[in-house]
């Protein structure tokens, strides 16, 4: 018997009453199968995959990572074309961005050190291993790019303090290489789970997830820098927005079953948000925020919060997504009724 199948605590003959029919015709009685189609339960009522016991420190970690990618991208492109109020507030975004992840990260597992055994070793084909070398990599880069920007100006003139500034230039490109890696691989992280809502996605979740990245990171420029030297930041977060509703409309559309878990409930609620929220900031960024400073933070705040609420969003529909059974269960028969139906 498997997990979703019927039990029954009935005699076997009953049983068997329920599941033959019987007809009386010339030559004695026949027995006819007339079995149901199995209902997608599980023992008890229990649910077939356990909930993750994830915290809010995980999509808050996702959001943040986004984050620390998205401004590190702005300040190597702000760097390159001499605008020097966007880069310090780009550079030093990212870093708080990145120190903010590695807390939550931290957090979450529960011991330091935890982190630190993930270094040991290098598996192409894990996730969470390539993720770590991943950030491990981008880090560096960030923090001298960032250190740079705060040195105090007395120690700008010592030769520590110029090797430190000669080197800030090609530490923030490294780190805005490693960046698009950075701002995805969580969604390719959260796709090789066995979370349906997620699993299933995993087609959409690297695109909404870089979207969300790229807007929440514009925003967040767009709300500290002077407009006349945010266009980049606008540029970045006009294509975000863009690429997180579009993305996230494929997503409900072609995602079958598992759509319900982003469709209802509270990941609903917290996804429509996002929705108006993103939209609404894409609007002011594109019409009236390089007219208007206030504008331009108001339309930047709009884009970071619709992004940090997309995030948990889809947090929250892969927890909804195993505490229902059809989820797995339903899946699981189609792909293979279709196997069976291509073999004839």
């Amino acid at each position: 018997m498997t997990p979703h199948e019927p039990r029954s605590d009935a005699p076997a003959s009953a049983t068997r009453a329920r599941v033959f029919g019987r007809r009386k015709g010339g030559g004695g009685s026949r027995e006819e199968l007339m079995v149901p189609r199995a209902e997608f339960r599980s023992y008890y009522g229990r649910p077939v995959l356990k909930p993750p016991v994830w915290e809010w420190k995980v999509p808050a970690y996702l959001f943040t990572g986004g984050l620390a990618a998205g401004t590190s991208l702005l300040a190597a492109g702000a760097d390159l074309t001499g605008r020097p109020r966007l880069r310090r507030a780009t550079r030093t975004g990212s870093l708080a961005a990145l120190l903010a992840s590695v807390y939550l990260l931290v957090a979450d597992l529960g011991r330091p050190a935890r982190f630190h055994h993930m270094l040991r070793v290098a598996k192409p084909t894990s996730p969470m291993s390539v993720g770590t070398w991943v950030l491990s990599a981008f880090g560096p880069g960030v923090a001298v790019a960032a250190a740079a920007e705060v040195l105090p100006g007395p120690l700008r003139r010592t030769l520590p303090g110029k090797l430190l500034r000669a080197t800030a230039r090609p530490a923030g490109l490294a780190s805005a290489v490693i960046a698009p890696a950075v701002a995805s691989y969580t969604a390719v992280l959260l796709s090789q789970t066995a979370v349906p809502a997620w699993h299933e996605a995993h087609p959409q979740l690297p695109f909404v997830f870089t979207g969300s990245a790229a807007a929440s990171s514009g925003g967040f420029a767009m709300a500290l820098v002077p407009v006349d030297e945010a266009g980049p930041a606008r540029a970045l977060a006009a294509f975000g927005a863009v690429t997180e509703l579009a993305a996230s409309k494929v997503l409900e559309k072609q995602l079958g079953l598992s759509a319900e878990a982003y469709t209802s409930g509270k990941a609903h609620r917290l996804r429509k948000w996002s929705e108006r929220l993103t939209a609404a900031g894409l609007l002011g960024t594109l019409t009236v925020a390089h007219r208007s400073r206030a504008l331009s933070v108001v339309s930047g705040a709009a884009l970071f919060a619709g992004s940090a609420l997309q995030r948990f969003g889809v947090f929250e529909a892969g927890v909804e997504s195993t505490k229902d059974p059809k989820y797995v269960v339903v899946p699981q028969r189609e792909r293979r009724e279709g196997r069976q139906a291509s073999r004839g």
